[in-house]
């Protein structure tokens, strides 16, 4: 009780403390802000959104009061705000409706062509029952004998229903994992060549059979079992052309993502434009970092301070064409270039310097947080039981002693806008539930992980749009490049075949390693 009370006055005190600080820092933000933000260098159309529900940990505009102050700041300021940088325009916004308009589509085409797959899946299984049982209602009487020859017809018919049921489960009856812009081609032979098959079988029932109310019950149980065996060819087929065709590697598929240009390779067999896509986007969530547009800003906010020092005077009068005020701003930008690759490595290494002090402070913090969590857990055994904590308020009462030295850091890394305080608990809970070192606690934190690894309101990746100038239902070849878009990046696909590899033997007679030491005269042999 007394570890939450002081939780809870800590967390009080910080708000408090964090209030009066955003006030000073806006009004020294305010007074001290730079001509350079009234020039209008975003659009008039843009619209900024809001972060996502979850508590930030940090502010997102950090960052940038981060580059001009000391290691000690953070002792005495603490700047939070409630806004992103990230902004989009009116036309993008208008993208984004008519996405969702067109997400209405997909979903009835989705539903459509599962009601379709059913109602066809239904009548395949009800064909043969029907074919057995049709007889039987209409002319019984008049049935020849069969006796135990189509009881033993009979079961085989059971078996291979079940057995084909079990594989059409197994096969087709999975959960969706993304909508496709085009029908995927295989299966939707599959679904034609199967009605056509059911179709011809009931038009020859219906003509040979049903018309002239055949007598021979043997034979009629016959052809339902030839039905049956023709369906579990079918579906022997369905897992050719569906599951093991594309096993077997022949492209292999860089993948770039256009921002920060991390790329990754990945292998495919034989599949379609929109397929490949489809596996190429499950790997991304798993093998990219996350996606994080804050450790661009410091690279755009460098060159647009460069081409602010730049002033071009037109002595000529308003009449001068622009194209002398270009050149002479290339040829300046030029000159200013040779100095400023100065600038940009000393900036790199006081961010490399400011990240390594703040990552040992954290790592002190968190072992020393971690080591009064363990000294509290041999205390309260001899205590009585009503007095024990569970692991999350053994969370909540080691976190203020860690809270300051993570917030700092992830600052530094501009990582603030991924790990909001209830995650960053859960985690904390997680690792003391499972008995987890404060290595594998700080993992999370000192190394970005890949977009799985954050919450879905973090992540800026959930909508794809696919852009090639191949049909997406063509296959994979050597040279086509595709693109995957989203609101904030895309990823370019370069297709390369894997090359026919030759391989040739050579033997060697195990006796002919024979060798000869050879003496000079200088050695000491």
């Amino acid at each position: 009780m007394s570890a939450a009370m002081d939780t809870e006055s800590t967390y009080s005190g910080y708000s408090h403390y964090s209030g009066h600080s955003k006030k000073a820092h806006r009004q020294g933000r305010d007074r001290h802000k730079s001509p350079r933000s009234k020039d209008g260098s975003r659009s008039e159309k843009s619209v900024t959104i809001q972060t996502p529900p979850a508590e930030p940990l940090l502010g997102n505009d950090a960052s940038r009061a981060e580059e001009g102050q000391d290691d000690n700041w953070g002792e005495t300021t603490t700047a939070i705000t409630g806004t992103s940088e990230h902004s989009i325009s009116q036309e993008d916004i208008a993208r984004i409706s008519k996405d969702l308009e067109d997400s209405v589509g997909l979903d009835c085409k989705r539903y459509l062509g599962l009601t379709v797959a059913a109602v066809l899946g239904l009548l395949v299984f009800l064909t043969p029952i029907a074919f057995i049982l049709l007889p039987q209602i209409l002319w019984r009487d008049d049935l020849e004998p069969c006796g135990t020859v189509c009881e033993g017809l009979f079961i085989s018919v059971a078996f291979k229903l079940l057995i084909l049921l079990i594989g059409t489960w197994a096969l087709f009856f999975r959960q969706p994992k993304a909508d496709l812009p085009r029908v995927f081609v295989f299966r939707a032979l599959l679904l034609v060549l199967i009605f056509l098959f059911v179709f011809s079988y009931w038009l020859f029932y219906g003509v040979r059979i049903l018309d002239s109310k055949d007598t021979n019950y043997q034979g009629i149980v016959q052809y339902a079992v030839s039905l049956v065996d023709a369906l579990l060819f079918i579906h022997y087929l369905a897992i050719v052309l569906l599951e093991l065709r594309q096993l077997q590697p022949m492209f292999t598929l860089k993948v770039v993502r256009s921002t920060d240009g991390e790329s990754r390779y990945y292998s495919l067999g034989h599949l379609s434009i929109q397929r490949a896509a489809l596996v190429i986007l499950e790997n991304y969530y798993r093998d990219f970092t996350v996606y994080n547009p804050a450790l661009l800003t410091a690279s755009k906010s460098r060159a647009a301070k460069h081409m602010a020092g730049l002033k071009v005077y037109n002595v000529d009068g308003p009449g001068n064409n622009a194209s002398g005020q270009s050149r002479a701003m290339i040829a300046a930008a030029a000159r200013r270039r040779d100095s400023s690759h100065n600038e940009l490595y000393y900036e790199e290494a006081d961010h490399e310097r400011r990240v390594r002090k703040r990552r040992a402070r954290l790592v002190v913090a968190v072992e020393e947080a971690f080591t009064h969590i363990k000294r509290l857990q041999a205390e309260e055994q001899q205590k009585a039981p009503g007095e024990m904590m569970d692991p999350r308020e053994a969370a909540q009462a080691i976190f203020p002693s860690m809270a300051r030295a993570l917030q700092k850091y992830l600052r530094t890394t501009r990582q603030q806008q991924y790990h909001s305080m209830e995650s960053i608990l859960q985690h904390l809970s997680f690792c003391i539930t499972n008995n987890m070192t404060p290595k594998a606690f700080l993992e999370r934190y000192l190394n970005p992980g890949p977009t799985l690894q954050y919450d879905r309101d973090r992540w800026f990746s959930k909508q794809w749009t696919l852009v090639s100038e191949e049909a997406v239902t063509s296959g994979l070849q050597d040279g086509i490049v595709f693109v995957l878009k989203c609101l904030d990046f895309s990823l370019v696909v370069n297709v390369k075949k894997i090359p026919f590899i030759k391989l040739s033997e050579e033997f060697i007679d195990p006796k002919s390693h024979k060798f000869v030491l050879r003496l000079q005269s200088e050695t000491s042999v």
